[in-house]
């Protein structure tokens, strides 16, 4: 499941839109580094 996000988090880093994921307005990586995200995310699984 980790491998799945970090590659969904690394996608638009790959594609040249920012220079790291936390930067993408609409990731959840904001919520990994506690920098909160649009929308609140489950972390319980």
């Amino acid at each position: 499941m980790r491998q799945k996000i970090d590659y969904i988090h690394q996608n638009p880093v790959k594609r040249g839109y920012v220079d790291q994921a936390t930067y993408w307005r609409y990731s959840s990586a904001r919520n990994d580094e506690n920098e909160g995200g649009l929308i609140d995310i489950c972390k319980l699984w």
